[in-house]
Order: C-alpha cells, then structure tokens, then sequence
C-alpha cells in the first residue's frame, strides 16, 4: 500500500507539471530534427574533447569552436514561432494523459520489474546506434539541399561525414562550406584534411595549396603546423617539415601525448637526414622499396564477435618497435570483411621516411575501432604481433582478442 501511495503521489506530481502546458498554446518543435542536430553535435563536441586532450587543439582554439558549435545548435534549433498547438488539441492530448500515464507507469514497474531495470533501459536508449547517428546526418544533408547557404551546416555535414568515413561526401560538403565563407583557415585545414583522406591520405596538390595558405594566414596554427609538415615530409622535404614540426612541439602541453609523438618524429627526421646527408656508397637498404611487404591474416576472438558490429571500423597497420607511433603502412577495412589476408606495403606509408623498407623488424596490430577514429580509444578491441622481422615473408595471424583499457 505503501508503494501505491508513492506512486500516485509521483503520478500526480507529474500531471502538475505536465498538463497545465497543454491546455495553453505553445510553438510545435520540430522533434525529430531536433534529436537530429543535438545528436551531431554531442559528437562534434567529443571530437573536440578528444582533440583537446591529445593536445591537437589549444585550450583558446577548444573554445572558439565551441561556441562556434553552440551557435550552430542555437540557429538550428531555433523554432517557427508561427506554428502553434490548438486549444482542443492541447485538452485532447491532456485528457489521454490522465489515463495514459498511470496505465504506462504501471505496465512498465511491471513488465521490468524494478527501478534499476527502468535506469539501465533509459541507458541504453540514450546511447545513438551508429545506424542512427547515419539517418541523422541524412537528414541534415537534406535539410542542407533546402537552405544551401547555411555555411555552418554544411561545415557541421563535412564533419560528420568524415566521422562516418564518408570522405567524398565530406569533401564535398567542406568545398561548400569553403564557397560561402572564403579563406578562413579553419574551413581550408578541414577540407585539405578530407581531400587527403579521398586520396589515400595523399596531401599533394590542392591540400597542400589550401594547407599553407591557411598557415600564411594563421602562422601558428596547430592543425596547419602538424598537416604542412606531413605535406613537405610526403614530398621528401624534411627539413621543412623539421621546421613545422617543432614550430608545433613548442606549442603543445609537455609531456601530452601529441607532443611526445611530435618529438618521436623529429628524432625519426633528423636521423633519416643525417643518414641522407652521409650518404655511403657502399651503404644499401636492406630490402628494396619495391618488395617491402607483410601479409597478415586478421581474425575475431570468437567470445568477442557479439560486442561489435559489421559496420565498425578495423585498422591493420606496422609500427617501428620504439620511436613514433605513426603506421609506417595502413589498411582499413570493417568487421563485415572479417576474417581477411592484407599486404602491407611501402605503398600504404604515410611518409617517405617511415615506412616499412627503413626497418628491420616492425610491429603488427589490428584494432577495431567502435567511434571510426584513428586513434586508440578505451573500450577498442586490439591483437598485436610484438616483433615481425621483415624477411620473414610467412603470413602473420593476429587474433583480435582483447579490449583496450
């Protein structure tokens, strides 16, 4: 009895609250594009969190974008105030609530059976399916087609697009957003990014056109310092990337990750240009260019198969045993390809100077990847190989079988 008195108190607090509302006018929200808009921007916002504490973003660059992204929310968010809820509408919807509410409040304790069954369901649909977040950005796009000169929108599309690794797509919406708002070095970094991805992570030509061009504008941006030194790296250029480089070492916290990777990657230069400098004639590489290569077949830990899903992203990547952590050669695939043979090849490096024919031994890891990001997230499942050596040409198997912490 006891219980049921608490229960119809709470009912009762409950119609206090969400009555009265209905028996006046108020604006009609457009809901669903509504939870379509938050549910990009609570991802933006993660990026830029994840970003921030990589030390990729400035504290100062961290939060211009965020008000940038609020504004953006604030404008789509922003509700006809012509629309409106007739009184017989509101006292219709009203009188199926006083019935409505006791008879679901009811079933529900019913059908779950306690209240920590009633939090873990709210959980669970709070968390966007990836599915979801898909249909969403659907939306935006066409939200998009119909006000084509909304330039925060089509910024926020390319984002999300790049997100779903959808690189053409986000080129195409960050060329858009670039049309509208011109050279803002934001806007030109974003898209020399996404046409690098397009392109097999290849930042010649237009990207490296718009990179430094951004960097003329804005001399000490962190995201054009780290994008202008892979550009002149990929050209062979290492002391101008040396030069970018620490221009951006200077600039990110100490002892962050980023900055860590960053001066592994100035020791890596200044080795390859002291070796390049010396130059011995009788000095050969232990394996040509053209035949560096690993196979790799990739499996899932059958005990870990139902934690993802098909559509979930899966790097196959070599990393130098010490020194930085960049794939010296990278494939990305997705859980639906599972199991699979790859080949990594010079091909796939990133840089000139890293990849796979300057080392003797490497080290093999798959990792899938829930969010589609590059980088290791607690909660990714990974498999790694410790130590291959490059004249092994035997096919290496790495088991995904264990979870990131």
């Amino acid at each position: 009895m006891l219980f049921l008195l608490i229960v119809s108190v709470m009912v009762l607090i409950a119609f206090l609250f969400v009555l009265p509302p209905l028996w006046r006018k108020h604006p009609v929200a457009e809901a669903d594009q509504d939870q379509r808009n938050i549910a990009i921007a609570r991802q933006r916002l993660a990026e830029l969190k994840e970003q921030l504490q990589a030390g990729a973003l400035t504290q100062a660059l961290y939060d211009e974008q965020l008000v940038e992204l609020e504004q953006a929310l604030s404008d789509d968010l922003d509700i006809d105030s012509h629309a409106k809820i007739s009184p017989s509408q509101g006292r219709w919807m009203a009188s199926v609530l006083i019935v409505a509410i006791p008879l679901l409040a009811g079933s529900l304790y019913w059908t779950l059976g306690s209240y920590r069954s009633l939090g873990q369901a709210e959980q669970t649909a709070a968390t966007p399916e990836q599915e979801q977040i898909s249909k969403m950005v659907a939306g935006l796009a066409e939200r998009l087609e119909k006000q084509p000169d909304d330039a925060l929108g089509w910024t926020m599309l390319g984002r999300s697009y790049k997100y779903l690794q959808q690189y053409p797509k986000a080129v195409a919406a960050f060329e858009r957003a670039y049309k509208l708002l011109g050279d803002q070095p934001e806007i030109m970094l974003l898209y020399a990014d996404a046409l690098a991805f397009a392109n097999n992570e290849q930042l010649g030509g237009k990207p490296s056109e718009l990179i430094f061009k951004a960097l003329a504008m804005e001399p000490n941006n962190v995201t054009g310092l780290w994008l202008g030194g892979m550009a002149k790296g990929q050209t062979g250029d290492f002391a101008a990337a040396m030069d970018l480089w620490k221009k951006l070492e200077a600039q990110l916290p100490p002892g962050s990750e980023a900055r860590q990777e960053i001066q592994g990657l100035l020791a890596k230069l200044a080795t390859q240009m002291q070796e390049g400098a010396a130059a011995p004639a009788e000095s050969k590489p232990a394996q040509p260019v053209e035949t560096a290569s690993i196979d790799v077949q990739v499996s899932l830990a059958p005990e870990l198969q139902k934690s993802v899903r098909p559509n979930y992203t899966v790097f196959i990547y070599a990393q130098a045993l010490s020194g930085p952590k960049m794939p010296l050669a990278i494939v990305r695939k997705q859980v639906s390809d599972l199991p699979l043979i790859v080949s990594l090849t010079d091909a796939m490096a990133m840089m000139p100077n890293m990849k796979l024919s300057n080392f003797e031994q490497v080290k093999l890891l798959a990792r899938i990847s829930k969010s589609g990001g590059a980088t290791q997230q607690p909660g990714d499942l990974i498999g790694v190989i410790e130590q291959v050596t490059l004249a092994d040409k035997s096919s290496h198997k790495i088991v995904i079988n264990s979870q990131v912490k």
